[in-house]
């Protein structure tokens, strides 16, 4: 006898729909009303586009630099992609480590906040010099170190901070450590790495540009952004920006689904009510 599952009635699809687009719409209008004001006060006061360009202007120069922004900007998602694997592996490795002795976690952790601290533009002059300014691994070596820390540290306070009820009832049926972590801890973790996970995907672009300004490699996007702007072409400037943050955009909504799939439990709190 095969399985009936009763369909969804119109009226609560409409209900998710409606819930759906009324969480969704006041970021839309905030974002179209900037939009129309910024084109409104760059006509009405004649603002020079050396100063501040047109939406307009900038989507115009988008689309007719758009093949060369693309081809640029595949070197900088590179970058930014390899450091944010790389450091944020290396930054959930060391949490596993540091949060299994305290000793190790009290004596790391003031280091860990103290490098955090240091501009990453500090580092990049360094980082060129230890691996080369012509290997792309030097631009994904800065990128990890600016996502190191804050993966690293949010998946320690995940790791360490759990519920001592559920840590004492384990321990009560003898579970070995190993059964702690990945029947407690790391579940309990999980929540604090994505939010690490989704903050790290802004920090990987940042520092990719960042890392730009520093490498001989000219198709980046970094070096497009200077050489632009030295060439007074600031609506070029403004359409390179726009690409880094619709691509920026576009990691983190990866990240976010990856959430989604892997934790639904936790994602389906921060859904709309239906």
């Amino acid at each position: 006898m095969s399985e009936f599952t009763p369909p969804v009635p119109e009226a609560s699809l409409a209900r998710r729909a409606l819930a759906r687009l009324s969480y969704y719409l006041p970021t839309i209008i905030v974002a179209v009303g900037v939009l129309l004001a910024w084109e409104l006060i760059v006509r009405v006061f004649n603002i020079r586009q050396f100063l501040l360009p047109k939406p307009s202007s900038i989507l115009t120069a988008f689309g007719e630099q758009q093949s060369i922004l693309l081809d640029k900007a595949y070197n900088t998602l590179r970058s930014a992609a390899g450091g944010f694997v790389l450091g944020s592996s290396l930054g959930i490795g060391v949490a596993l480590v540091t949060a299994r002795w305290v000793t190790l976690r009290q004596a790391m952790m003031p280091f860990a906040i103290a490098a955090n601290s240091v501009p990453i533009i500090a580092f990049s002059p360094i980082l060129f010099n230890w691996f080369g300014p012509s290997n792309p691994f030097s631009w994904m070596a800065i990128v990890a170190v600016i996502v190191f820390f804050p993966v690293m540290i949010n998946t320690v306070r995940g790791l360490t901070l759990v519920d001592p009820r559920a840590l004492e009832l384990m321990r009560s049926y003898a579970a070995d450590e190993f059964k702690i972590l990945f029947a407690l801890r790391i579940p309990n973790a999980l929540p604090f790495v994505f939010s690490a996970l989704r903050v790290a995907t802004v920090l990987s672009m940042i520092g990719a540009v960042v890392a730009d300004f520093f490498g001989v490699e000219r198709a980046t996007i970094g070096k497009y952004i200077t050489q632009e702007s030295a060439s007074f072409r600031f609506q070029n400037t403004w359409a390179a920006i726009l690409l880094v943050s619709v691509i920026g955009i576009l990691f983190y909504l990866l990240v976010a689904l990856t959430e989604r799939v892997v934790m639904p439990w936790h994602v389906s709190v921060r859904k709309p009510e239906a």
